[in-house]
């Protein structure tokens, strides 16, 4: 005979308790009960071999501070195993039921300190693990898919709001991973609707997201998406289980399966002439698989470790190859006007960081007709240029849609005034420009160094654009292996020029005490790397503690990604004691950087990526002595930090740069005489003095190869 204890965490109708006493006597069990109970109502003839009733509100009074925060399956939880009848009852049970949800926390509970009884929630599976017997295996008819199997894992799923995500009881269960093995166990039951498994499996991934469990959502929902019969369905969920890791700030563990099931319903959406639903398709992967989580928030990337691996899924779909398709234009751009000044329209949307140098210069030359346009800052073109699912959909269709009408009615004037289109960041409006087809207007687009991890790039169409213009050999190697027409003999002019810097204004004399300050300039994102800094800076004390380290900029913003707020709390935490011991000065953000220069005697580059390092070429200009890591997205490849600058600049760890360190800063003439080469080598090189010119053949040159 099989003892079962009961277990209430509100007090039960008197019906629905005689009924579960009744159903488990006539098994054969002994039943004890306890929990919040009003005796009132229990029954006078109620068949119980042993009762412990307690307060019918346990769960939800407060009687003491820690209460108050508990919740209300935690508060079950302490009054019941408060009574020692009720403990001695646990201990002895062969079967512990939670006969509510607010109860499920108390009996998992128990079961641990009884791990051979067997926990169970509802009267229906109470009954069986008595008919099952202590240690014996399921009956045969059991082990198989039968109906009475479906019809309770049923009754699980529909009590699934109440029961398995109920914020009351959820957490800690939902935290083990006994909890998350029930759960699976559950989602991947044989025999259920999809719909009916799929909102089960959804409600189970909140109450893993409310127990602070992401990997836990991604796992059910994956679990659920290999057991759904509809590829888009599967595809949806796979989908949203690699959403739910990369907002937790983690890179998904199955991306390639979302990625994969999303692409495959996207051609077939695609083949069917279904565009806009193809086009939502081809959008999710594309920015599951762009997400800054895998490539911008992080020290590593796989799109930086294998680029033509990481791209083939696209190369393998019917609808990203129709995507890449290139459309042309119907003539070739004109040759630049030789009776009249070149019009030129520069555009961007709301970043003209490297602009600065290059409109002044374009605004007073004789030669040249400037208008800029900021896409957002003009409400008609605003919502037309961050569309991506409206680009999408128009590249995959035979026939011109709505939106490129849109665009073909907002954007035209601006083309037929310009001789040439500068735009600048390879984004959405260098995707804008290229929806529709520019007549003879020259399209040059410049791509700085992030927008080759994002998926922007993929939504251009190149065979519209004459020229583009990259900051770094290792980034355009880097953008040509991820596109594929930027291989292929139509491809648009492509050129590398360094960025618009006026470097003869960081020239400023430099206080001896800055012979023994780093310097780094930008700490805002994860690329920037300050813990790599920071470890040289350890390193460097060890030899000499005269060495300090300035820090100038804002912090990272720990809103913009899980994985940058992670970063930035591990950076604190190891910076402090050294902003403590005064090793480390925190100057924020500045107006002033030359001033700030003025007090750093050598500039390091901890970067784990760059395009080019502007805060490194302006210190350099300074007299600093160079430190630049080799940074890892493109260590050992044909171009890299090791080919943008001078070979002794450059060094491979912590370990060599406090050997580069020591060695340019051991006398206070060994220092000055670093620096002033650096500083001739960067002024020589990046000033605006010289790049101009470059811009100049560039842009008033003949439009030819």
């Amino acid at each position: 005979m099989s003892d079962v204890l009961l277990v209430t965490g509100v007090s039960p109708k008197p019906g629905i308790l005689a009924t579960a006493v009744t159903r488990l006597r006539e098994v054969g069990a002994r039943v004890y009960l306890v929990g919040a109970l009003d005796t009132e109502d229990i029954p006078a003839d109620l068949a119980l071999d042993g009762l412990c009733a307690l307060p019918a509100d346990i769960a939800e009074a407060t009687p003491n501070r820690a209460a108050v925060r508990a919740t209300p399956g935690e508060r079950v939880w302490t009054q019941v195993w408060r009574d020692s009848w009720a403990r001695e009852q646990a201990h002895s049970a062969d079967v512990l039921v939670a006969l509510d949800a607010p109860a499920i926390y108390t009996v998992w509970r128990m079961a641990q300190r009884n791990p051979a009884a067997a926990a169970r929630y509802g009267v229906q599976a109470a009954v069986q693990a008595v008919l099952d017997g202590p240690g014996q295996p399921a009956p045969k008819s059991m082990q198989r898919p039968t109906t009475s199997v479906r019809q309770r894992v049923h009754r699980l799923i529909k009590a699934a709001p109440q029961a398995a995500v109920d914020v009351a009881t959820a957490r800690p269960i939902m935290r083990s991973k006994a909890g998350t093995q029930l759960w699976l166990t559950a989602v991947r039951a044989p025999k259920i609707p999809d719909s009916m498994r799929s909102k089960f499996a959804y409600q189970v991934a909140e109450g893993m997201a409310w127990a602070d469990r992401p990997d836990g959502e991604a796992l059910i929902l994956a679990a659920t998406a290999s057991k759904l019969r509809k590829p888009a369905a599967r595809a949806r969920m796979l989908a949203d289980a690699a959403s739910r890791e990369l907002k937790a700030g983690m890179p998904p563990r199955d991306l390639d399966s979302a990625v994969n099931a999303l692409l495959s319903v996207a051609d077939q959406r695609h083949r069917v002439g279904e565009q806009a639903a193809a086009a939502d398709l081809l959008n999710r992967a594309m920015t599951l698989a762009f997400d800054r989580v895998l490539h911008i928030d992080q020290l590593s990337s796989p799109l930086a470790t294998d680029p033509e691996g990481f791209v083939a899924p696209f190369r393998r779909s019917a609808a990203a190859a129709t995507l890449a398709k290139p459309r042309g234009r119907q003539q070739p751009a004109a040759a630049p006007p030789t009776d009249r000044p070149l019009r030129l329209l520069i555009a961007t949307s709301a970043n003209d960081n490297f602009l600065k140098l290059i409109r002044e210069h374009y605004d007073a030359h004789p030669g040249v007709e400037v208008r800029f346009l900021d896409l957002a800052a003009n409400a008609s073109l605003k919502n037309v240029t961050w569309a991506a699912k409206h680009m999408l959909q128009d590249r995959l269709s035979a026939e011109d849609t709505p939106y490129h009408q849109r665009v073909e009615d907002r954007l035209r004037g601006y083309l037929d005034w310009a001789d040439t289109v500068f735009v600048d960041w390879c984004v959405a409006p260098a995707a804008l420009f290229t929806v529709v087809d520019p007549g003879t207007t020259r399209i040059i687009v410049r791509l700085h160094s992030y927008e080759a991890l994002s998926r922007w790039p993929h939504l251009v169409d190149f065979s519209r654009v004459d020229d583009l213009i990259f900051v770094a050999d290792h980034i355009k190697d880097l953008t040509t292996a991820l596109v594929p027409y930027l291989q292929g003999p139509d491809a648009p002019r492509m050129h590398v020029l360094d960025n618009a810097m006026d470097l003869r204004g960081f020239q400023i004399e430099k206080s001896t005490e800055a012979r023994f300050q780093l310097g780094l300039v930008g700490i805002g994102q994860v690329a920037k790397d300050p813990r790599w800094a920071l470890q040289v800076l350890r390193l460097l004390r060890r030899r000499d503690d005269r060495y300090r380290l300035l820090l100038v900029g804002s912090d990272m913003n720990p809103d913009v990604s899980v994985a940058s707020r992670h970063y930035l709390e591990a950076f604190n935490r190891d910076v402090d004691d050294l902003v403590a011991a005064g090793a480390v000065r925190r100057f924020g953000p500045t107006n002033n950087v030359p001033k700030v220069l003025t007090d750093i005697g050598v500039i390091l580059s901890s970067s784990v990526r760059e395009g080019c390092h502007c805060g490194l070429m302006e210190g350099a200009a300074s007299g600093a002595v160079p430190v630049v890591r080799d940074w890892p997205f493109f260590a050992g490849r044909p171009h890299s930090a090791r080919t943008l600058y001078p070979q002794d600049w450059v060094i491979g760890s912590p370990e060599e740069a406090v050997e580069r360190i020591l060695a340019t800063t051991g006398t206070d003439q060994a220092w000055r005489d670093s620096g002033r080469e650096a500083a001739e080598y960067a002024l020589g090189a990046w000033d605006w003095s010289v790049v101009k010119h470059r811009f100049d053949r560039l842009l008033l040159g003949a439009a030819t190869h």
